[in-house]
């Protein structure tokens, strides 16, 4: 994987059929969509909100756009009770502390001492600050923004905005480059109006037979077609099952790993090992018992 040239990051966004094609050779195969959502996304220096459930490949998308901009890939991971502490930035109490002692002794005013413990020496800046302070434009991932509280959806927006964020002590630090957005969603909860306005949107679907089949070749490119073939129809038929929880394509590459080292060629030559494999698809224990050995080789002798 090479590195893309100062040249490359310069110019402007590629088509679609070039985007689709440059994040193939980073091992991502997007659908025109969503090539489309990225070219758009560049061209309009917008956020784009990728929505789908688990294991679709969402968080991926920001990897590979990284990895074909040649930029760096800062991502904020969101949860529950995330505040600007733990996404934008914090001082450094510790160092602040060594400052004041240090001074302790020194013949200045207090308020000279407030100002030296207040320059951006003494600042840990989190992901969000380091986004917008880098002088080229980094791939932003926040990731799960579904699992942050509504209060934090907010001040992102405001974030997002404007590309500046006010420190008390500091002032505002604007924006030295607009990182390239992107906010993954679960829909574990609704989010509000105003950032799906700020946002371009694309849903992200579990793939297709054919495209899960061009995602393993990309990613295990020493499989072979026919076993590759044979996993893909499975996992297809596997989703289509009543599950908790739908395995997703990196379960599919795992399943896929874990047969190639365990030496199965056909998924019909060792029904035992296969089943006993489905730990990397199956997640919960009603999903393990929803798929008893029967409907396995069912599901198996279909797929071959």
């Amino acid at each position: 994987m090479t590195a893309a040239t100062n040249e490359e990051r310069s110019a402007p966004p590629a088509s679609r059929e070039d985007t689709q094609r440059r994040l193939a050779a980073v091992g991502y195969i997007a659908d025109p969509d969503l090539a489309m959502a990225i070219v758009l996304m560049r061209t309009l220096e917008r956020p784009l909100l990728l929505e789908g459930e688990a294991g679709v490949g969402k968080t991926e998308v920001a990897k590979a756009l990284a990895a074909v901009l040649g930029c760096p890939l800062i991502r904020l991971q969101c949860y529950e009770g995330l505040d600007a502490n733990a996404a934008v930035y914090e001082w450094n109490y510790q160092r602040q502390l060594l400052a004041i002692k240090i001074w302790e002794n020194e013949k200045v005013s207090a308020a000279e001492k407030e100002r030296h413990i207040f320059q951006e020496d003494f600042l840990l800046r989190r992901p969000l600050l380091r986004a917008i302070g880098m002088d080229e434009p980094p791939v932003l991932l926040i990731d799960e923004i579904d699992r942050a509280d509504e209060e934090f959806e907010a001040y992102l927006l405001e974030v997002l905005s404007d590309f500046q964020i006010t420190v008390p002590e500091l002032g505002t630090i604007v924006a030295k480059s607009i990182p390239y957005v992107v906010l993954t969603s679960n829909g574990t909860r609704e989010l509000s109006d105003a950032l799906r306005r700020r946002c371009l949107y694309h849903y992200v679907e579990h793939p297709t037979e054919d495209k899960e089949l061009r995602i393993v070749a990309a990613r295990l490119p020493g499989i072979e077609q026919a076993l590759a073939g044979q996993i893909v129809r499975f996992v297809q038929a596997v989703r289509r099952q009543d599950l908790r929880k739908k395995p997703g394509v990196a379960e599919t590459l795992d399943w896929a790993r874990a047969l190639v080292g365990l030496g199965v060629e056909r998924l019909d030559d060792d029904p035992a090992a296969v089943h006993a494999s489905l730990l990397c698809l199956l997640k919960t224990r009603e999903d393990r018992q929803a798929l008893p050995v029967e409907v396995v080789e069912r599901l198996v002798g279909k797929a071959v």
